[in-house]
């Protein structure tokens, strides 16, 4: 297996990942009190569906992913 990096020590190649696990955690986990790994990952999965389909992002000029990639599409 080979590890994918563009260039060692390069600190962007996972931004944009990190970036969704903050707003998973912060909007999505933190704020409950979760008592089994069913309930995390039925938060997880429900969250997932609500950031593709329903919440605008700035960066992509206020449209959801979904909105965005159906825009490059047309």
């Amino acid at each position: 297996a080979q590890i994918s990096m563009s260039r060692r020590g390069n600190c962007y190649d996972n931004a944009s990942m990190e970036s969704f696990f903050s707003h998973l955690k912060t909007e999505a986990l933190y704020p409950y009190h979760i008592r089994s790994i069913e309930e995390a990952q039925s938060r997880i999965e429900n969250y997932i569906y609500f950031y593709n389909h329903h919440r605008p992002q700035r960066k992509l000029n206020k449209l959801t992913p979904v909105e965005y990639r159906c825009q490059l599409a047309k």
